[in-house]
């Protein structure tokens, strides 16, 4: 009988079943395959946490297929993700097959190619205990806060809530951004733009107000500055100091988790579902003209910018050929890791440097092609030569004859590319976002410029910005909270739960997640401390090392929650918070009053305010402006069963219309219907025969470039 290999996806055990051979039987496990019972609490808390296992629903076929295959085979490799959660996996299926766990043979691929599998397979290694039991702790932990601080809130707050260890903190975090931002009290200041000429050039450059003769000022309100433009008025503008300098621009490392999601964010637009989702598919194989079916990148969960030697010698070679030796540094960079990081993996790079992304493509999706373009892109531009920038500061004096002793001050700064280096493949998102290549003329000092205008400007300061997905999981791994392959499905969660809403990108807490987050602050300020959670996490870790008995960890943990919930139901005892209901302008047809918006557990929903004495209920559409190219209804926004938005004709079931492009404000200009804005940023007319459609653009910003009037 041939050898059985057991991976976690079809995908990753196709790709690795045409490196092996005929030999092997490559099955999936699809996931986990075991977990705790999803209908009770499943760990018993009086003796040590021991946790009772099931199939999972819905997996029993599978697991006897795979035990009947593991009897009949010669050998067993176990092949799951090489992280915490694969090797619970493993763990689970060696005991669901019957396996000696000290004898079981477990492979681990940090990149899906031919040689990384063959090595990997060549040198199988025992199932990590640690690792397993760092993953039952997590796993343990989630559920008893989950199983017993759920009921309590949704006693206390409303039917069907949950609550979860770390995604609690999440919307903590997000709370607290918003009440900070309602505390706000905005400052007024100004400031003071000349716009000079240095003769014979006729190109206009900025200069900005600094301060006067004794020092720096800051200008607080308009009395203040018009005093300085009374000053200046018919004032000399003279240059008095001109400072060039060289900058050196380091790129950034490549792709960690966190990294990867906030780039993908602010480039493409990506959720981090969406970005872990097509990183899973670019990790597990595709079939690419020429190199066969390969893993793209090498695997997409990981805190370290550790990358091999073999990777830097190709993707050097790679440089080397296409932009020459200048290119690259004079001595290799390596980037520095954070102290708490696993370093269990590579960053996150392509397996084959010499696979750049055009060659690619036409076997990619787009999605597939974005991601993977950023992913090559930056490791490839970490191994290339620092951008070398020619930097200076004009210093510029403003006076009058009359009043030698009375001054203004202004600088101008600037800078121009000396030797791009890794810019001429990759720049980085925060680089350069607030400053433009230097457009001032050459100056020397005594230079006489030429006054072309001076703008005093009134500006407030701005209260700190709401999170984005980006920024969010930013300050997750700043505070240590949570873990690499946690941060998309914290973020799934808090709005999924409507914990949290989107608004143009930003996570704005909802009445329930501040009401949720305000009661847990005050009952169990533990369990939305980010401190006390990174405190987990780390003991967490020191479980994965074999530093910390995690029976130990989850008494130490248990003990103080226990007691914690109890006094939090006694000091609650009768209190119910309420929460304000959206009203509406629907007349309940039973009772004549105006219903109201409640939430669920499975969405919203709309209900009659004079429960229980009527109990009339109705599902809740949300009305758009769109009409409907069919027979002039309404178009409205409802939810499928599994939760996704579609919009649908409101005359249903006489007219069947339906879309999941969302309707716009815009018209059709050919037949004047709702125009919906469909994937890829697509308009598009729905009316049958019309066919119209554009692709959304953006106006870009033009550099400015003035010329005065002379």
């Amino acid at each position: 009988m041939s050898k059985l290999v057991i991976v976690e996806s079809p995908t990753k055990a196709g790709t690795i079943k045409k490196y092996l051979g005929s030999g092997y039987e490559v099955k999936a496990s699809m996931g986990h395959v075991r977990d705790l019972y999803a209908s009770k609490l499943s760990v018993d808390v009086e003796h040590d946490f021991a946790p009772k296992y099931t199939v999972i629903k819905g997996k029993e076929k599978l697991v006897k297929e795979l035990t009947a295959l593991a009897k009949e085979s010669d050998e067993v490799y176990l092949a799951t993700d090489p992280d915490r959660e694969g090797e619970a996996i493993s763990w689970h299926l060696a005991t669901l097959l019957g396996l000696d766990i000290d004898k079981t043979k477990r492979v681990k691929f940090n990149e899906i190619n031919k040689t990384s599998v063959q090595h990997g397979m060549e040198n199988p290694s025992k199932i990590d205990m640690d690792l397993v039991n760092a993953q039952q702790a997590r796993r343990i932990l989630d559920r008893i806060v989950g199983y017993r601080l759920s009921p309590f809130i949704s006693q206390k707050i409303r039917r069907g809530l949950s609550a979860g260890r770390v995604q609690s903190v999440a919307v903590r975090l997000i709370v607290d951004r918003e009440e900070e931002i309602a505390s706000f009290n905005p400052e007024e200041y100004w400031s003071i733009t000349a716009k000079l000429t240095a003769p014979p050039s006729r190109k206009v450059f900025k200069a900005n107000f600094i301060g006067d003769e004794k020092g720096k000022v800051e200008l607080k309100n308009k009395e203040q500055t018009d005093e300085y433009m009374t000053l200046l008025d018919g004032a000399l503008f003279k240059v008095v100091g001109v400072k060039k300098g060289v900058r050196k621009r380091q790129p950034s490392p490549p792709f960690t988790t966190s990294t990867l999601q906030q780039d993908a964010s602010h480039k493409l637009g990506f959720t981090s579902k969406r970005t872990m989702k097509v990183a899973q598919e670019l990790y597990e194989g595709i079939d690419v003209p020429g190199y066969g079916s390969i893993g793209l990148i090498t695997y997409m969960r990981t805190d370290s910018l550790r990358i091999s030697e073999e990777s830097r010698e190709a993707g050097n070679a790679y440089i080397r050929e296409t932009y020459g030796e200048k290119y690259l540094p004079e001595k290799p960079r390596y980037f520095k890791t954070k102290n708490r990081t696993q370093d269990g993996h590579e960053a996150i790079r392509p397996t084959v440097p010499e696979l750049t992304p055009d060659r690619a493509k036409g076997a990619l999706t787009s999605d597939q092609y974005k991601l993977y373009n950023l992913i090559w892109k930056r490791f490839i531009s970490s191994l290339m030569a620092n951008c070398v920038q020619d930097t200076v500061k004009v210093e510029i004096r403003a006076s009058k004859e009359s009043m030698p002793d009375r001054y203004c001050t202004f600088t101008s700064s600037g800078y121009s590319v000396k030797f791009d280096g890794y810019t001429v493949l990759y720049q980085n998102s925060s680089e350069n976002e607030d400053e433009t290549e230097n457009n001032t003329p050459p100056m020397k000092d005594g230079d006489e410029l030429k006054l072309r205008g001076l703008l005093p400007e009134q500006h407030f300061t701005q209260p700190p910005a709401r999170y984005t997905e980006a920024s969010l999981i930013k300050m997750l791994e700043e505070t240590g909270v949570g873990r690499p392959s946690t941060y998309a499905s914290i973020i799934s969660t808090i709005t999924s739960r409507e914990y949290v809403v989107r608004e143009q990108k930003q996570l704005k807490p909802t009445e329930l997640g501040t009401a949720t987050t305000q009661l847990l602050k005050e009952q169990f300020p533990k369990i939305v401390n980010t401190k006390f959670t990174a405190g987990m996490e780390s003991n967490l870790d020191e479980v994965e090392a074999g530093k910390m008995d995690y029976i130990a960890m989850l008494h130490s943990f248990y003990d103080d929650f226990d007691a914690t919930l109890e006094k939090a139901k006694a000091n609650m005892a009768g209190i119910k918070i309420q929460l304000e209901e959206d009203k509406t302008d629907i007349v309940c047809e039973k009772c004549g009053r105006n219903m109201v918006i409640k939430v669920s557990r499975y969405g919203k929903f709309l209900a009659c305010p004079g429960y229980p004495e009527c109990k009339n209920t109705k599902p809740y559409v949300e009305h758009t402006n769109g009409i409907c190219p069919v027979c002039g209804g309404e178009v409205i926004g409802k939810k499928s069963k599994k939760g996704f938005v579609f919009y649908g004709c409101g005359n249903y079931p006489q007219c069947n219309f339906m879309t999941w492009d969302a309707p716009t404000e815009e018209k059709c200009p050919n037949c004047g219907s709702t125009l919906f804005k469909a994937r890829g940023g697509v308009l598009k007319c729905h009316k049958e025969g019309c066919g119209y459609e554009r692709k959304i653009t953006r106006a870009k910003k033009s550099a400015e470039t003035e010329e005065s009037d002379e």
